[in-house]
């Protein structure tokens, strides 16, 4: 499913890969001028749609070019056709391994990490069963844009494969293999994943095994370097502002002088085979949540059934119209509902599972949801189902086609099915599916035969399900042409001055401020904020659970629609919606913004409450609550959050423990949630609209839809107090969980406005904010201690309180020497402060990070609504950014000095710390 596709790649943040010299040189010097209509000499063109256009250079790279010039920024994303499918005995996780090896550096780039986060790139790395890509989005700038290029093309053949950054690295992607282990839903998949193939790597977990990350011997990781990293193997996409016939002449400059290898590029050939008979799985673990999954095998991500297979299980999983939710946890058997499919280019899976409370019966929960997923014989698929699923998806791939950077990470995954153009083949085939074809493939794949929910139990027969191979991509495709007319937006540079002399602003009764930035977008995508402010730190006492479940139900009925019918008409809108009682957001296009507003209105105002939906949400809450009580990230947060923010129990502010917050949900009744609603209104009020539509004809619907509502008690502001909170070193024991959590901090009783915030912002950022920073450098980079680990400082705009912030994940057995480097690093910065170049580097990465967010609409929307509400315009970013600008390295130690007191760090940690015997740690040992 497109929603599969778009959160794909906020996995797996890679590091590092090291360098040994192949055929690849240095660019020259010059270039020879090209007539813009001209290809460079060995460049050949290929299928162009929807702005995409393809060429293939003489050493077999495929490249992809999309210029959109309304981005401010770039992607440039490569794609390698090797993933963990093309691992063999003893390799389990190598590619991932060696996605973060690659940014290890190579000898004209020692250290990618630094040139990237120097040119203002967001970056990352992701490894799927199919596919490795590597990708960088930075302020759109030619010159970048040849550093880019330059270093993907260096590291595509020069990466330094070393043992000494294997031996740091590996502790690293281990912690990561560990932060997987904690969470009992993925280890389930696992399993499940494992008992339905019996040999094919698609049963395998991509980060892969313990053993395998361990020992994998350097030898072997440079062999599958070589062998699959080569220009005849990948896929080079570049989006955003840029002129195509230049970047095309850099890109033969550059990648184009890498030769193909002599030897074809190894394929596999493993073919799982039909699976003749249920398999069950049964995992044990520490939990309070019970959980029950069922996969089945489907044809291959190119299979003219995938598509039909994908509209079933979005029939199936949708909530609150599917057919899971409504049988499942609507008659309280689940408490949540969900499911997924595999879209790979050999033949994939779809899975579904359900959450059940502990008191709950799972075995109910498994039978009923088998019966839903296989009983498509007695309830037939509807032409109803069948079309809200299509219109879905088909409002995915829309919106998808309108963000240029998402639309270029996304052709990696077709690409590793098969071809780039295999996302518009989906498109049309899901627009001419019918009912027929989702009930022949429901009948075709989802039966017990062919499913794994645990042991094998032979039958008096066999019953086999044979799997389509994948089809030949060429002929599928052939000549295929897709129509499709992409609308592009405006060239606009997100700069403070030119966001300023762009707005609108209108104040509206009863007391809304309205900010809008109108301007062309691509797709005519427009988003709107609307904050509400309403009670006073009285009228709020004792009521924030009551407020969050009003708030939770706001989006299940109005007194004109059912939760169903309002689900289906934002799909026909094409709108992403997120209503609360003290937010409201709207993603859509400039055609569907009145009636998607209209719709928040209807929700904000006429919620109908319904007892149903109640008992739902509070099943749903405390299923949450449940699954945090030993999840070692929720309980460090949870006891740093009560002991630096010792607010009293009646307050809104106040962290309540997981007891508390349980007993409070529960004792919420249907009452208190309408009286919660009954003191909300417009008469505080800001709404802060970025993209393609009408401002004037906003700001008449913004009059009719809110004009008449006023709060109806006066509002006061809940203000957040500082708190001098001593420290604390806490140590939590979470059983059986591998991987370890520390999270600490400190309170500072200041405010955005104080004369030292720029220095401190900018001093935490250099600590701790990017992949290059003092933490990240030595607990991953150097120690390889710590998959992630980093730290922020946050400060209010009104109230004097500031809250600087560290964190990491580790192995337990490493908590010691986690907290000590940490702790070494921030006495020294205090008392050696950052040298010339790192403070450099540092600052313009930070400015940098700044614009960038700027060009986001969502959050630009989010950061307006803010400043109306706290009084405040973009001169404020423009100063604080020429401030950041003319800071010097004493001026920001020395604002740390008078700032930050060790002595008062709190750390808390959080894991199994009482180790099994017999598993040393590997990286201490050394």
């Amino acid at each position: 499913m497109l929603r599969r596709w778009m959160v794909a790649f906020a996995a797996l943040l890679c590091a590092g890969l090291y360098a040994w010299p192949l055929a690849y040189a240095a660019p020259a010097g010059s270039e020879t001028a090209t007539k813009s209509n001209a290809l460079p000499p060995g460049v050949e063109r290929g299928p162009a749609l929807a702005g995409i256009n393809e060429y293939r250079l003489a050493n077999g790279l495929k490249v992809l070019l999309m210029p959109d010039p309304a981005q401010d920024q770039i992607t440039v994303n490569i794609t390698y056709l090797v993933g963990s499918r093309h691992e063999g005995y003893g390799e389990r996780g190598m590619a991932h391994l060696l996605e973060h090896l690659l940014f290890k550096g190579t000898k004209r780039y020692p250290n990618p990490k630094g040139t990237l986060i120097k040119h203002g790139a967001d970056f990352n790395g992701t490894t799927s069963f199919d596919r490795t890509n590597y990708y960088e989005t930075f302020p759109a700038n030619e010159k970048t844009l040849e550093v880019m290029l330059d270093l993907e093309a260096d590291r595509m053949v020069n990466a330094r494969v070393s043992a000494e950054d294997l031996a740091s690295e590996m502790t690293v992607v281990r912690n990561e293999f560990e932060a997987g282990e904690n969470n009992p839903a993925t280890l389930l998949n696992e399993r499940i994943s494992a008992a339905a193939y019996m040999w094919h790597n698609y049963g395998r977990t991509v980060i892969g095994t313990r053993s395998d990350i361990e020992n994998v011997p350097i030898e072997r990781l440079r062999a599958f370097y070589k062998r699959y990293y080569r220009p005849d193997n990948a896929v080079l996409i570049v989006a955003g502002r840029f002129d195509e016939a230049r970047a095309l002449r850099k890109i033969a400059d550059t990648f184009g002088r890498i030769p193909r290898p002599k030897e074809p590029v190894p394929q596999t050939y493993t073919e799982e085979p039909p699976q003749d008979g249920e398999r069950e799985v049964i995992l044990k673990r520490v939990g309070d949540v019970q959980m029950v999954g069922a996969l089945y095998h489907i044809p291959p991500g190119s299979h003219p059934d995938y598509v039909p297979v994908d509209v079933l299980t979005e029939l199936l999983v949708d909530r609150p119209s599917g057919r899971l939710h409504k049988a499942l946890v609507e008659t309280g058997l689940a408490t949540f509902t969900y499911g997924y499919n595999r879209q790979l280019r050999e033949a994939g899976s779809v899975y579904f599972g359900a959450s059940v409370r502990k008191e709950g019966s799972l075995s109910a929960a498994r039978d009923a949801l088998l019966r839903v997923v296989e009983g498509f014989a007695e309830q037939p698929v509807t032409d109803e189902e069948v079309e809200r699923a299509r219109l879905k998806l088909q409002n995915d791939v829309e919106m998808l086609l309108t963000n240029t950077r998402k639309l270029a990470l996304t052709l990696s995954e077709f690409e590793a099915i098969g071809d780039w153009r295999l996302l518009f083949w989906y498109r049309d085939r899901l627009a001419k599916v019918t009912r027929e074809d989702v009930q022949r493939v429901a009948l075709a794949y989802l039966r017990p035969a062919n499913r794994t929910v645990g042991l094998f139990y032979p039958t008096g027969e066999p019953q086999r399900v044979a799997i389509p191979q994948r089809p030949d991509i060429e002929t599928l495709l052939g000549d295929f042409q897709a129509d499709t007319e992409i609308v592009l937006g405006e060239v606009f540079d997100p700069t403070p001055d030119n966001i300023e002399a762009r707005l609108v602003r209108r104040k509206i009764e009863p007391g809304i401020e309205l900010v809008m930035l109108p301007k062309k977008t691509r797709g005519n995508t427009v988003t709107l904020q609307m904050d509400l402010h309403w009670g006073t730190p009285e009228t709020l006492a004792n009521r924030r659970a009551a407020c969050s479940i009003a708030s939770a139900m706001l989006s299940r009925g109005t007194r004109k629609r059912t939760r169903a019918e309002l689900n289906d008409e934002l799909e026909r809108l094409r709108a992403t919606v997120s209503v609360g009682l003290e937010s409201a957001s709207i993603n859509t296009i400039r055609a569907n913004l009145p009636g998607a507003l209209t719709l928040v209105a209807e929700m904000l105002r006429e919620p109908s409450f319904p007892q149903e939906e109640f008992e739902l949400v509070k099943r749903e809450l405390l299923t949450g609550i449940d699954a945090q009580r030993n999840d070692p990230s929720a309980l460090a947060v949870l006891t740093l959050n009560r002991h630096l923010n010792p607010y009293p129990p009646s307050h809104w502010h106040y962290t309540p423990t997981f007891d508390e917050r349980a007993r409070q949900i529960q004792a919420v009744t249907l009452d208190d949630v309408r009286r919660c609603h009954a003191m909300v209104g417009a008469s505080h009020a800001e709404i802060a609209v970025v993209g393609d539509f009408d401002p004037e004809a906003l700001a008449q619907q913004v009059r009719e839809l809110f004009g008449d509502w006023r709060t109806p008690e006066p509002y006061e502001r809940v203000a957040s107090v500082y708190h001098d909170a001593g420290a604390l070193v806490e140590r939590l024991q979470t059983p059986d969980k591998a991987n370890a959590v520390l999270r600490g901090g400190f309170n500072l009783p200041l405010n955005d406005t104080h004369a030292d915030f720029p220095a401190l912002l900018l001093g935490a950022w250099l600590i701790g904010g990017n992949s290059d920073a003092r933490l990240p450098r030595r607990v991953r980079e150097r120690e390889g201690l710590s998959y992630s680990t980093g730290a922020w400082l946050r400060a209010d705009s009104l109230d004097p309180l500031a809250v600087f912030n560290v964190y990491a994940i580790y192995a337990p057995q490493n908590a010691e020497r986690v907290e000590a480097a940490i702790r070494e690093e921030l006495r020294r910065v205090l008392e050696e402060g950052f040298d010339k170049q790192e403070f450099e580097d540092g600052r313009q990465a930070l400015l940098q990070a700044r614009h960038i967010a700027r060009n986001a609409d969502t959050s630009l929307a989010g950061r307006l609504a803010k400043y109306a509400y706290v009084g405040r315009t973009f001169e404020w970013d423009k100063a604080l950014e020429a401030r950041i600008a003319a800071l010097t390295p004493a001026e920001v130690q020395a604002a740390l000095r008078r700032h930050f007191d060790l002595n008062r760090l709190t750390i808390v940690k959080a894991g199994d710390f009482a180790a099994p015997a017999g598993q040393p740690d590997k990286a201490a040992a050394r």
